[in-house]
Formats: C-alpha cells, sequence, structure tokens
C-alpha cells in the first residue's frame, strides 16, 4: 500500500528578514532572498519564523513581508506565514491578516508568556483552524515557546484535519521519531524538520523534508541532500550534511559573551548573504546587534571552506 503524500515536503526555508540601515525593510533584498531560494530548487517559503524575526516586527513590517514575498514568489511555490503571538485571538488575528495578504498556509506556535496547560495548547489549535480557512502547521519550538509539542497532542489533531502538518525545532530527536511513525497513515499530514544539522538522520527516521535556517544561505546544499534522501543515496546525503555542518560553524562567529544565541545565528545568516551579494546589509532588529568588521571576515572563511561563492 502507498503511503499518503504529504501537503508540504522538501525544504522550505524560513526566510530571513532583510533590514535597512534604518531597520525597515529592505524590500528589494527581500525579493533577492527569495530569488536566491527559488534559484536553489526550494519547494516552499516560510515567512515570519524565527529566521525572519517575526518576534521583533511591528504589525506593519509583518504584512509588507508578507506581500513582498508572495508577490516575489508569484505562485511558484506555497508560502507559509508564521502567526507567532503569546495568545489565541491574537494568533488568529496575525492568521487572518496572513490569509488576506496570499499566504497559502499558517504556522502558529504553542500559547506563551501566559502559563498553558495541555488542554488548552490543544483547544488553541483549533479555534486558530477553526477561524482560517487556510492549512495551519504546528510549530514545535521549545527553546522559544517553554511548551513542548509531543506526539500525543499533535496526532489527534492531525487525525481530527485541525494540522496539516508540523515543523518540529524541539531538537528531541526521539520524540520526532515518533511523530512520524504516529504520522505515517494519515492523508496529506506533513512532518517536517528543524534540525538543520541531522536532516539526514531525521529523513531516514520519516520526515517529508526540512525547514532549515541555514538554508537561506546554502539552499541549493539543502536541496541536493533532500533530493538524494529521497533516492535512498544515504551516502551522498551523508557527505552532503556532513559539509553543511561545518557550514554551520558561522553561527560561532560572534564573540564570546556579547549576542545571544539568536543574535549570533541570525547574524551569521544575514552576514553570510551579504558576503554573498544577496542582501545588501547585515542589520539586526534591535536590542540584538549586527556582527562587526572581525567576526565578518571570519563568516567568509567558512563561506570558502564550503565551496560557496561571495562577491
Amino acid at each position: 500500500m502507498t503511503a499518503p503524500t504529504p501537503n508540504y515536503s522538501g525544504v522550505i526555508p524560513p526566510v530571513v528578514t532583510p533590514l535597512t540601515t534604518d531597520g525597515e525593510l529592505d524590500r528589494v533584498s527581500l525579493e533577492r532572498v527569495v530569488g536566491h531560494l527559488l534559484d536553489g530548487g526550494v519547494s516552499g517559503l516560510f515567512a515570519l519564523g524565527s529566521s525572519g524575526e517575526t518576534a521583533y516586527l511591528t504589525p506593519g513590517q509583518q504584512d509588507e513581508v508578507i506581500k513582498v514575498i508572495t508577490s516575489a514568489s508569484g505562485g511558484q511555490v506555497p508560502v507559509l506565514v508564521g502567526a507567532i503571538e503569546t495568545t489565541t485571538n491574537r494568533a488568529i488575528e496575525r492568521a487572518r491578516a496572513a490569509a488576506a495578504l496570499g499566504a497559502d498556509a499558517v504556522v502558529a506556535t504553542a500559547p506563551f508568556y501566559t502559563r498553558t496547560h495541555a488542554t488548552e495548547i490543544d483547544r488553541h489549535f483549533r479555534d486558530i483552524a477553526a477561524a482560517v480557512d487556510l492549512p495551519l502547521l504546528a510549530y514545535d519550538v521549545p527553546v522559544c515557546v517553554h511548551s513542548k509539542l509531543d506526539p500525543e497532542l499533535l496526532l489527534p489533531l492531525a487525525a481530527d484535519g485541525v494540522l496539516a502538518g508540523v515543523k518540529d525545532s524541539s531538537g528531541d530527536d526521539g520524540s520526532f521519531r515518533r511523530l512520524a511513525i504516529g504520522a505515517r497513515n494519515l492523508t496529506g499530514f506533513s512532518v517536517l524538520t528543524g534540525h538543520e544539522l541531522v536532516v539526514d538522520a531525521m529523513m531516514l527516521s520519516g520526515a517529508d523534508g526540512s525547514v532549515p535556517g541555514l538554508g537561506n544561505v546554502d539552499p541549493h546544499g539543502y536541496v541536493r541532500l533532500h533530493e538524494a534522501a529521497v533516492r535512498g543515496d544515504w551516502a551522498a546525503a551523508k557527505a552532503e550534511q556532513d559539509r553543511l555542518v561545518g557550514l554551520f560553524d558561522i553561527v560561532t562567529a560572534a564573540a564570546p559573551g556579547t549576542a545571544s544565541a539568536t543574535a549570533a545565528g541570525l547574524g551569521a545568516f544575514k552576514t553570510a548573504l551579504m558576503l554573498r551579494g544577496v542582501i545588501a546589509t547585515n542589520v539586526m532588529s534591535p536590542p540584538m546587534r549586527r556582527l562587526d568588521a572581525a567576526e565578518t571576515v571570519k563568516i567568509a572563511a567558512y563561506l570558502d571552506r564550503a565551496g560557496l561563492s561571495r562577491v
């Protein structure tokens, strides 16, 4: 019997949000990012995720990001849009805005800041799905929202048609494996890993695809990795993953004790994209800082080592 086909598969990078020197959205650079990702062969685009600095952007800026990405992609691939808010009504408001601006699907986390029970998380996803006529994916990112979305919570929501998929950035590979096993016979349900250093292993475990932040820098590499895994060439998948693990070391470029893990990671991605000629600046949303000249030199060396061109 043939396994059900997932609605979302392949490589769906969480698109970075380039900013101008005065901290506003750099629309031209964002259009170039979209073109860069499409040229890399990605299967979809995830707007307003963690790598898109969604928590730092105003609602107006978020709307502009959606407009630019949906316009620049031109319907070539689905655009998934984050409706990442603290509580249900706020998430519904953002999901409705995304739908009105052309999103193909919305992505929501568990509620956060407030203390939340599993029954409330279940209700949260059901209420969002009922309020918006778009597919809904859950985003499991406990490092940010402090709630783990266990398979025991997610699979009933999927079976009931509430969830179209899950982006798992929990780093809990055992939980991911149990989720993939439980989802095998769910029609259209997508299991996507955000654990960019072990995509080959997650594909072997049953992932339908990946949502790698590092995919902004090297979409071609992640697409080669995915295609190798799909055809069962695990040696090629491993070799590509090993190279990408080395590239991921760009996140260590920030001077110790001067930046959060978020600023170090996103700052490295933006700096690499700047060096590759895709975006104009590596400006970050406050209170994060941009990486400096010395840190940029380190990132250039990692790009060279990974065989990536730069301007």
